[in-house]
């Protein structure tokens, strides 16, 4: 499953126009409950100004900024932001990685990215890149596949994504390559717990998840701290670990 970044975004690219479709017929309906949630959990107002990152052709994107908040669809996915500027030309598409988010700190009210964070080669440093653009107080909302809690769901649950999906996307998508490694990511993915940690790791307070369709997905949620203080200290941590590292070298003389 160790494939580079523009090895995915070309992936991505093959999928783009059936993409929502074959979304659609593989979570068994279930994907505009699962963005209803997290439209929910963003709870975007009138005037905010929202990040919504593996925005992909923007179906989430265009849910969002009916309240009128004002939404950047982001991807890495060439593809997908021509197929999302075709069916959206109202939103504003960015190309870009996660990793490198080319904001200004503190430049948005909430942070979402849907399906997407597993696709992402440092997932911690885009979580911590997310923290940088919030504003203090900002919202974070991850909807993200996950691992069912209860074991005998787990196990028909993974059943389906060797067995059954390989069929369903050989009928529904232009390159079922994308669907394997889909199935590939999810498997080895961390659990709601491991990823509450994730989030935490890079500064977010007030982490939290719930689980949808029995834990298949979870949706996180978290804030950037308002606390001056807390702010200076994340940020004093995170400048340590960043710091270059001095080697000081010492040379032995005769005398």
């Amino acid at each position: 499953m160790n494939k580079q970044p523009d090895e995915v975004a070309g992936m991505f690219d093959g999928v783009a126009k059936h993409y929502d479709r074959t979304n659609t017929v593989l979570s068994g309906g279930n994907a505009p409950l699962w963005r209803y949630h997290t439209v929910r959990a963003v709870d975007p107002q009138a005037g905010e100004r929202i990040l919504d990152i593996a925005a992909g052709t923007g179906t989430s994107s265009a849910a969002l900024a009916k309240t009128g908040a004002t939404v950047i669809a982001f991807d890495f996915s060439p593809g997908m932001i021509e197929e999302g500027r075709r069916r959206h030309p109202d939103l504003e598409f960015i190309e870009g990685n996660a990793e490198q988010l080319p904001f200004a700190d503190n430049e948005f009210d909430a942070v979402s990215i849907s399906f997407g964070l597993r696709n992402i080669n440092d997932p911690r440093l885009a979580l911590s890149e997310m923290y940088r653009v919030l504003k203090p107080g900002g919202r974070l909302v991850i909807c993200e596949f996950s691992r069912p809690p209860v074991a005998i769901l787990r196990a028909g649950y993974y059943a389906y994504l060797e067995r059954v999906m390989p069929t369903v996307v050989g009928a529904t998508s232009s390159n079922p390559e994308a669907y394997t490694y889909l199935a590939e990511s999810i498997k080895a993915w961390p659990d709601q717990g491991e990823l509450s940690r994730w989030i935490r790791g890079v500064g977010f307070t007030r982490v939290a998840y719930r689980n949808l369709t029995a834990g298949i997905v979870a949706l996180h949620r978290a804030r950037k701290p308002m606390d001056a203080a807390v702010l200076a200290s994340v940020k004093k941590r995170k400048d340590a670990m960043t710091r270059p590292v001095t080697i000081i070298s010492s040379r032995a003389t005769n005398s």
